[in-house]
C-alpha cells in the first residue's frame, strides 16, 4: 500500500524535475510568479494610489519617484499597471475556470448521451463559435454595458464550444471501452460512470491546454477594455492605459510602454509554461496549434 500511494508522489516529481529541466519552463515560471507577485502585492510594491489624480505631474517621464511615468492626469502608471494585474488575472482565471467547467459537463453529456441530443449540442456549439468575438461582444456590451461582467461572458462563449468538443471526442472513445462496459454490467449510474470513470480520463490534457488560454483571455479583456466595452475609468487595466497612452503616443511613449508590455510578459510566461506543460505531462498533444 504504501509502495503504491508513493507512486503518485514519485511521478509529481519527476514532472516537476522535467519541468524545471526546460529552459522555457523555468522562463515561463519566473515571469507567472513575477506577474502572480505584483498583482497580489500590488498594494505593497506602490507607494501611490492607481487613481489618484495629480495635475502638477502629468505627463511625467520614468524616474525614481514614478518608475514608468505618469499619465495624462499625474497618476502613477507603475501602480495602476500592478492593479491592473489584479482584474486581467480575475478575468482571466475566474473566465477559464467557469468555461472548464461548463465545457466539461457539457461535453460529458454530449458524448454520452443518445445521438440526437449529441447532434443537437453540436449545432449550439457550431452556432457560438461561428459569431466573431468583437461581434459578440459588441452585443453583450448592449445588453449589459460596458463592464467586467460582459469580458467574462464573451470569454466564456469564446472557450466553451472549443473545450466542449474535446470532451465530447475523448467521451465517445471511451464510451464503449471494457471498464465503462464492466461498471454498466455492475449496475453503476450514469452520473457515477460519468464522474468516476470517465472524467478523470479526459480532464488532464483539457487542464493543460486551458493553460494556454489564459493569455488569450487576458488579450481579450485588455482589447475590451482598450475599446471602452470592458472595465470602466478609473478602474485599472492594461487596455485602458493603452488606451491613453495612443492618445499622446508621438509626445509620451512610455504610457503605451506601460500598458502594452505586461500583456507581452504575461502572454510570454503563461505560453512557455502551458507548451513546457503539455510536453512534460502528455506528450500527445505536442506539435498540437
Amino acid at each position: 500500500m504504501y509502495a503504491a500511494a508513493s507512486d503518485p508522489k514519485r511521478a509529481r516529481l519527476a514532472a516537476v524535475q522535467r519541468l524545471l529541466r526546460e529552459p522555457l519552463g523555468v522562463f515561463g515560471v519566473t515571469l507567472v510568479v513575477l506577474m502572480l507577485f505584483g498583482a497580489i502585492f500590488a498594494d505593497w510594491l506602490s507607494i501611490y494610489e492607481p487613481n489618484k489624480i495629480s495635475p502638477r505631474d502629468r505627463f511625467q517621464g520614468p524616474s525614481w519617484d514614478h518608475l514608468l511615468g505618469t499619465d495624462q492626469l499625474g497618476r502613477d502608471l507603475f501602480s495602476r499597471v500592478l492593479h491592473g494585474g489584479r482584474i486581467a488575472l480575475s478575468v482571466a482565471l475566474f473566465s477559464t475556470l467557469a468555461s472548464l467547467v461548463i465545457g466539461i459537463v457539457l461535453g460529458l453529456i454530449a458524448g454520452y448521451g443518445p445521438r440526437w441530443l449529441d447532434n443537437l449540442m453540436l449545432l449550439f456549439f457550431d452556432s457560438i463559435k461561428s459569431f466573431p468575438t468583437v461581434m459578440l461582444a459588441l452585443a453583450l456590451v448592449t445588453l449589459f454595458g460596458p463592464s467586467l461582467t460582459a469580458v467574462v461572458i464573451v470569454v466564456v462563449l469564446v472557450n466553451v464550444p472549443g473545450y466542449a468538443r474535446i470532451i465530447r471526442t475523448q467521451t465517445l472513445a471511451l464510451k464503449e471501452s471494457e471498464f465503462v462496459t464492466a461498471a454498466l454490467s455492475m449496475g453503476a449510474s450514469t452520473p457515477r460512470i460519468l464522474r468516476v470513470h470517465v472524467m478523470p480520463n479526459v480532464v488532464g490534457p483539457l487542464l493543460i491546454l486551458a493553460s494556454m488560454d489564459i493569455p488569450v483571455v487576458i488579450a481579450i479583456e485588455a482589447g475590451m477594455s482598450f475599446l471602452g466595452l470592458g472595465v470602466r475609468p478609473p478602474t485599472p487595466s492594461w487596455g485602458a492605459i493603452l488606451n491613453d497612452g495612443f492618445t499622446a503616443i508621438r509626445d509620451t511613449p512610455w504610457i503605451v510602454l506601460a500598458g502594452g508590455l505586461p500583456i507581452i510578459i504575461t502572454t510570454l510566461g503563461f505560453t512557455f509554461l502551458g507548451e513546457t506543460l503539455r510536453d512534460v505531462f502528455d506528450p500527445r498533444l505536442k506539435g498540437r496549434g
